[in-house]
């Protein structure tokens, strides 16, 4: 039965707003609820963006856009869609981190998510069902709220993380609102101010870890497969550990995917072949230091690796050309508390004869000579101008990614990089940064922003149902993304611009469906898989009868 009255107006789903025209008010028993005039959508879209216009904080216009979201979607992502570049900081990273701190004490309506509690296991199927409302969910962004952003640790709080990467996989791909669901698993925080909050929304008590966790988690992996076949399932910013161990354990069995560790690699992955197609060297040539060896500099280098292999290394051969550099210092065979992640990429201390002193970037710089330099440390301003120019001495194109962000965390601003190295470096950053002038040349910077890849990525596995994500469906995202640099252009960007966003998004789709097909992972008919994406994506505008 269709909803009718106030029901339709709460359903973001369903609500039109003013847009609603007279017979459809007559039907939906509407009339009397709106104001009389009926407004196409493009005029409320005008409309809202004059009233976002008018606030006056970064804060306050995400709060103003959540509204129209909860509101109606279809308002939302057309406006959106208008100004994607203008928006993105602004319902995601770097915006996004203020309203997670906050979001207890903000808290005003739920968003359709599921909120699963590991004390309260028992639920979790309940739950599903209750947040999706009936609806067929082909895509879950999903976290524990362990490693937010650079921000740590901010429990159930983290659920705006799962609405905001939701909201950007629509935005840029095309993927259907009314299909996505954004759950947190509570397991608890160890965030000190949390559970001293009276106000927090969250469990009051310490994270669970080990097996207690895992078995939450795998619990709840498999009552959204029952539920909702067909289901891509996204997960997002875990622990380190726990965010390896979960990826590993499932990415061979189910269509899944860890943007902390596949997305972060495979986006960075891009900008060193947009670099290599600029300076016409070869991926198997590079040696590369990978500076902070967490989730996202190990997982860049599992992919990097990857890469490495299928352009025809042998395993131990690809192993060679990495150098991992973390607050020890290089990483060794015996250096202690290795991760899982860490230890295939160790090195031997007889490789050096000064290994002892490889405890800083800058002797791991001078005594391996690196092509490759790509930061994920937090630690501002660590690539100092003796350390870009010593590398820069050794390597006719340096490629240098400081991809730590906010600003403030950054390893390097791109002015610099650019002016230390004479023109020299290929640079790509975390945050947007503006092209530098350089002795008569525009040095455009590619932002290695995640979200040029990941809406694409799972677009393209949703529209020929593809029964994982493969390597190889992965390579060839980056490879798309890569390949759109101009080399001929002085000055290139090494990656595609963010304000291209939605036609990139279409490429790596396209790109990730056609490779499912040729290597028989689809499960559907489509034996075409431009046409399978044409076929999914979804637009916003009003259908003439939307139930």
């Amino acid at each position: 039965m269709a909803k009718t009255g106030q029901d339709r107006l709460n359903d973001p789903f369903l609500n039109k707003g003013t847009a609603f025209t007279e017979e459809q008010r007559e039907k939906y028993q509407l009339a009397g609820m709106l104001p009389p005039k009926v407004q196409s959508l493009e005029e409320q879209a005008r409309e809202v963006y004059l009233q976002y216009q008018e606030k006056s904080t970064n804060l306050e216009k995400r709060i103003f856009l959540m509204t129209v979201f909860n509101t109606n979607r279809v308002l939302f992502f057309k406006v959106f869609s208008e100004h994607v570049t203008e928006f993105m900081p602004i319902v995601y990273d770097p915006t996004i981190a203020e309203t997670i701190e906050n979001y207890s004490h903000l808290f005003v309506n739920p968003q359709y998510a599921a909120f699963l509690s590991i004390n309260e296991p028992d639920q979790i199927e309940d739950s599903l069902k209750n947040a999706a409302d009936g609806r067929e969910i082909k895509l879950i962004v999903v976290t524990d709220g362990e490693e937010i952003l650079g921000i740590g640790d901010w429990g159930t709080q983290g659920v705006d993380i799962s609405v905001g990467k939701l909201m950007v996989y629509t935005a840029a791909a095309g993927v259907d609102p009314a299909c996505v669901l954004p759950v947190v698993l509570d397991v608890g925080t160890n965030n000190d101010k949390l559970l001293n909050d009276s106000l927090y929304l969250g469990n009051h008590q310490r994270r669970v870890n080990g097996e207690p966790y895992y078995q939450f988690v795998d619990r709840f992996v498999q009552t959204v497969e029952k539920l909702f076949p067909g289901l891509y399932l996204h997960f997002e910013d875990f622990g380190r550990d726990n965010a390896d161990n979960i990826l590993k354990h499932y990415r061979d069995h189910i269509l899944t995917f860890n943007d902390d560790i596949q997305g972060t690699g495979v986006i960075v992955l891009a900008g060193i072949l947009g670099a290599l197609k600029i300076s016409g060297q070869k991926l198997t040539d590079q040696k590369y230091v990978c500076f902070g060896a967490g989730t996202a500099g190990t997982g860049i280098v599992e992919q990097v690796y990857a890469e490495m292999l299928q352009a025809g290394l042998q395993p131990e051969e690809a192993r060679r050309h990495f150098y991992l550099v973390d607050k020890q210092g290089l990483l060794f065979e015996d250096t202690p508390e290795l991760t899982p992640a860490q230890k295939p990429f160790v090195r031997k201390r007889s490789e050096f004869s000064n290994a002892d002193q490889l405890k800083d970037l800058k002797n791991v710089v001078q005594a391996v000579h690196p092509d490759i330099l790509v930061g994920t440390s937090t630690r501002s301003g660590a690539f100092t101008q003796d350390i870009v120019t010593e590398m820069a001495t050794h390597t006719e194109r340096p490629i240098i990614f400081p991809l730590s962000n906010p600003t403030q965390l950054a390893e390097a601003k791109a002015e610099d990089l650019i002016h230390w190295t004479k023109g020299k470096a290929l640079v790509a950053t975390g945050i947007p940064a503006d092209p530098v002038d350089y002795e008569g040349t525009k040095y455009e910077i590619g932002q290695a922003n995640n979200a040029l890849v990941y809406p694409g990525l799972g677009l393209g596995a949703l529209a020929v149902n593809a029964k994982i994500l493969s390597d190889e469906m992965i390579s060839v995202a980056a490879h798309s993304l890569g390949g759109i640099v101009d080399s001929s252009k002085p000055g290139a960007a090494v990656l595609p611009p963010v304000e291209k966003l939605n036609v990139f998004s279409q490429t790596v789709a396209k790109a990730v469906a056609n490779k499912a097909i040729a290597d028989h992972l689809n499960q559907n008919d489509f034996q075409d898989g431009d046409k399978a994406v044409a076929a999914l994506r979804w637009a916003p505008e009003y259908k003439d009868e939307q139930e």
